[in-house]
């Protein structure tokens, strides 16, 4: 049987999109990003714009972009390292503020000193700024978010932001503020100069605007690494600058998924750069002009767009860290094949590809970094990837240009019929090569599932299949065991009679005895220790059942599989609910049910056992958060009404449940419903 739908936890985009905006700490983020952003697009033209008006040359003119570009480029390669430590230090959330308040200031003062060299100085220190606020604020995003799975779509939001809606507005502003002499019918000397001012003064105030946001509206940003880091320095246990910088590098070399992530990214970054470097004179050797190099920059950015839109679909059928490698060793190819193309629609097809598995590789990265680094370690982490696109970006750019013209135009003698060969294509196949066999070294250090062939995986992802091999996975969730069991079994039971194969899985609870009896001579006490055996009793039963039955095609019913324990630990307030998450994740291998019966019950004094955590306030608090969850991904729920007999629930249960898994052809469109 088909799974219910693709992934088994993947809601639809516009739900993944409303949910993430739903985060309030985030949402004010992402307009904070956005006049940054804005500020960032308009300072590239109103600097461009006024340093031509500061300068008499022509040629100190013409110069003038690559300029404006290089010292903002500059900083990234200099302060990068210091950003990530900063970040890991240090209260994120002033570090954002602080920054914001320096960029604001140094583009006023541009304004009001109107000299060039003032302008350039300004510029190198904004760029500076800009490379320590962008760790702090990467790092900062995976702890306003409330599961890990949402680190995906706040990194696409951020994207759309950043490179999207952000490039249209500051573009637009710009127009609308060089526009206003003809707007306005006037005429002046100085006039084109003082409007290059305002522009100038108005990018200050969108950063300063933003540092006021920041310091006043997203406290959450501080997270709980600036309350960690103040106590250890209070007691005199912070490490020094270096000390973190070197152990930043140190995690890098030694785990081997930043390792992949840090190879990769190299490769990717270094094909990037030499298609910059070469896509000028390329174009010519289509026997096409500027026209030509229009259509292939419009394709590479159709391609990344694709890309990015696509990643989270493909990454619901294979695994970010295959994911990671493979996009990156087909851009590589995809490059190889642009070298080759003799015609100028199998190099459009070909640029597209290679945009659409960069944007994939580029979107899986950041995800990769925001859901599975640790915090401690994350603004580090992000430095070290902005460090490594500028450094190899600008290096690879430099170079490639310098490889065109040693090279220079060969001809070639193909079956007796002399070809003239242009010096950029072997220099774009070689940097697709490198960025092949760089991200297959990236594959191989980040696989997570060494036992699976990888074709036969990327197979079943480009046919739309999801990982699991043809099972569903139904989790039945409550608060008391009795409810959850007495349905398990029942809904079992009504499958079986539609001639489904379904297994039972028993309540890892249940089987928690079993490790204790391994565990005579430990006395188990705190909510951290019980956690820790509910994870390894949940990955046994995973691993030993639930996994062969969802491979070979059957129909799985487990009881309080995930969400309940979840919801039960949580309740308990001793620990956080993230650090709780992580560890079920590790612990089943980031399985999720394809459905989520979760049994609403009232609370009763009577339901009650007595015990420290079995009160009915705890029963309250359970509910609570398995109502968030359910509010928080609809699409994999069915709120089931948990008062009255055991059969009235039961069939309320068959009732929403059964017309589901009928739908064998496709992918459920929205299986969430609530039964009253």
């Amino acid at each position: 049987m088909s799974t219910i739908r693709e992934g088994g936890t993947a809601a639809s985009t516009s739900h993944r999109i409303r949910s993430v905006l739903a985060i309030r700490p985030f949402r004010r983020l992402w307009g904070v990003t956005y006049l940054c952003s804005v500020g960032d697009w308009l300072s590239l033209l109103a600097l461009t714009g006024l340093v031509t008006k500061l300068m008499d040359s022509y040629q100190w003119q013409n110069f003038s972009l690559s300029l404006v570009v290089l010292t903002q480029l500059l900083p990234g390669i200099l302060f990068a390292p210091l950003g990530g430590v900063l970040a890991d230090r240090f209260d994120r959330r002033k570090i954002m503020m602080v920054c914001d308040l320096l960029r604001g200031g140094l583009f006023i003062s541009i304004a009001l000193v109107g000299t060039a060299w003032w302008l350039f100085v300004a510029n190198f220190l904004v760029g500076c700024c800009a490379m320590l606020w962008i760790p702090a604020k990467d790092s900062a995003v995976p702890n306003l978010l409330r599961r890990p799975d949402q680190v995906e779509t706040a990194n696409q939001l951020g994207l759309v932001m950043t490179y999207g809606i952000s490039v249209i507005s500051g573009a637009g502003l710009y127009s609308i503020i060089s526009g206003i002499p003809g707007y306005l019918h006037l005429q002046s000397t100085d006039l084109d100069f003082r409007i290059a001012t305002i522009a100038v003064m108005v990018n200050g105030a969108l950063y300063v605007t933003s540092a006021i946001l920041v310091a006043t509206r997203i406290p959450e940003l501080s997270g709980r690494i600036a309350t960690a880091n103040r106590r250890r320095r209070e007691q005199g246990e912070a490490p020094g600058f270096f000390a973190m910088m070197s152990d930043g590098m140190k995690y890098a070399g030694r785990t081997p998924l930043v390792r992949g992530l840090v190879v990769g990214m190299i490769g990717a970054f270094a094909a990037a750069g030499a298609v910059v470097g070469t896509a000028k004179t390329y174009s010519n050797s289509l026997l096409g002009g500027d026209s030509t190099f229009g259509l292939l920059f419009v394709a590479v950015f159709a391609g990344l767009a694709i890309g990015m839109a696509t990643a989270p679909r493909m990454a619901r059928r294979l695994s970010y860290e295959r994911l990671f490698g493979v996009t990156i060793v087909v851009a590589g190819l995809s490059l190889v094949l642009v070298a080759f193309a003799p015609h100028l629609w199998v190099a459009l097809i070909a640029v597209a590809f290679v945009g659409a598995s960069a944007g994939m590789a580029f979107l899986t990265g950041l995800t990769i970094i925001g859901s599975r680094v640790e915090d401690a370690m994350r603004g580090r982490v992000v430095a070290l990837v902005q460090t490594l696109l500028k450094v190899v970006l600008f290096a690879s750019s430099a170079a490639a240009p310098l490889l065109v013209t040693l090279v220079k135009t060969r001809t070639v003698t193909v079956f007796d019929h002399p070809m003239q060969v242009d010096g950029t294509r072997p220099v774009m196949f070689g940097a697709g090569l490198l960025a092949a066999l760089l991200g297959l070294i990236a594959y191989r250090q980040m696989d997570d599932r060494r036992t699976e062939p990888i074709l036969s995986d990327l197979m079943a992802a480009l046919r739309g299949r999801g990982r699991r091999k043809g099972g569903v996975l139904i989790a039945v969730e409550g608060y008391t065991r009795q409810d959850t069991a007495a349905q398990a079994r029942r809904l079992a039971d009504a499958l079986r009679e539609n001639g489904r194969q379904v297994l039972l899985a028993s309540d890892p609870d249940l089987d928690e005895q079993r490790l204790r009896n391994l565990l005579t001579t430990a006395d188990l006490a705190g909510v951290r220790a019980h956690a820790l055996v509910a994870a390894a009793v949940r990955a046994d039963v995973v691993e030993r059942e639930v996994r062969p039955a969802l491979d070979e095609g059957a129909i799985v019913v487990m009881e309080r599989y995930v969400d309940s324990p979840l919801a039960h630990f949580s309740a308990a307030g001793s620990v956080e609910p993230r650090e709780i998450e992580g560890l079920v994740d590790w612990a089943t291998g980031r399985l999720r049910p394809d459905v989520t019966v979760l049994l609403d019950r009232t609370p009763a004094e009577g339901r009650a056992s007595g015990g420290a955590l079995e009160t009915v306030e705890h029963h309250w608090r359970v509910q609570r958060l398995l109502t968030e969850m359910a509010s928080a991904d609809p699409e994999r729920y069915l709120v089931v009404d948990g008062d009255g007999t055991e059969d009235e629930v039961a069939e309320r249960v068959s009732s929403a449940l059964l017309p589901l898994l009928s739908r064998r052809a496709g992918t459920v469109s929205r299986p969430v419903a609530e039964t009253s």
